[in-house]
């Protein structure tokens, strides 16, 4: 399983996500502030 690391264009919160989250994040939006995101937002970890 690969991580990534998810920055947040609204919050700039940063945490360190796997595939599943990634994939949930990009569906629902930031877990924090709920801003959409790309994935752009993502780099590997």
């Amino acid at each position: 399983m690969t991580t990534a690391e998810f920055s947040c264009p609204g919050c700039n919160q940063t945490i360190e996500v796997n595939d599943e989250m990634r994939e949930t994040i990009l569906e629902v939006g930031c877990p924090v502030c709920t801003t959409a995101v790309s994935p752009d937002d993502f780099a590997e970890a």
